[in-house]
This record gives C-alpha cells, structure tokens and sequence, in this order.
C-alpha cells in the first residue's frame, strides 16, 4: 500500500476556517470517490510532542493509494485538476511524498 503523506502551512493570506470547511466540504468526498483511493484524511496538527516548540507544519494529509496508476488517471482529470487549484489558493508550498509501508 502506498501512502501519500502531504506537509503544509497556509498561505498567509489563507483563512484557517475557510481552509477547513473546504477541505471537509470539497477536497475529502471528492479525493475519497478517487479509484484507486482507500482512504484520505486531512488532520491539523496539534504540536510537538514533548516540545513547547512551533510545528513545522500546521497541516498534513494522508491519501492511501492501493492502485497508483489508477489514482495517477483520476488526478489528471479536469474536475479533479480544479479542485488541485482550489487548494493552491491555500496551501503554502506543499510538500508530496510518496511513502510504502515496510509490512
């Protein structure tokens, strides 16, 4: 299984609540209907553990793929290439990695 793991922070122009209603409203049923798409969620980070420090990031994503060239197609469409546009209006510099689990 395949897990793309998504790091950001909002731009700062970006509105918090804004970002989390569209995320819960838009980008979560829309990638989640994905083929090849077994899970999605999107979670706020609360801190560091241990650490009184500032998180790198405020947000993180996980997209459970288990089929990569069907996920790869469905990313690609126009609707879902809309929604990819949507969520640059929020995120700052996201970082994608594709991760695979070691079991």
């Amino acid at each position: 299984m395949t897990t793309i793991v998504v790091l950001f922070n909002l731009l700062p122009e970006a509105d918090s609540d804004a970002y989390e209603s569209w995320a819960r409203n838009v980008d979560m049923p829309n990638v989640r209907r994905l083929p090849g798409c077994t899970d999605f969620r999107v979670l706020k980070v609360a801190g560091l553990l241990g650490s009184d420090a500032a998180a790198p990031y405020a947000y993180s994503e996980l997209i459970e793929v288990d089929d990569m060239a069907a996920f790869g197609e469905a990313v690609g469409t126009e609707a879902m290439q809309e929604v990819a546009a949507q969520f640059q209006q929020f995120a700052d510099n996201p970082i994608f990695m594709v991760t695979e689990s070691l079991d």
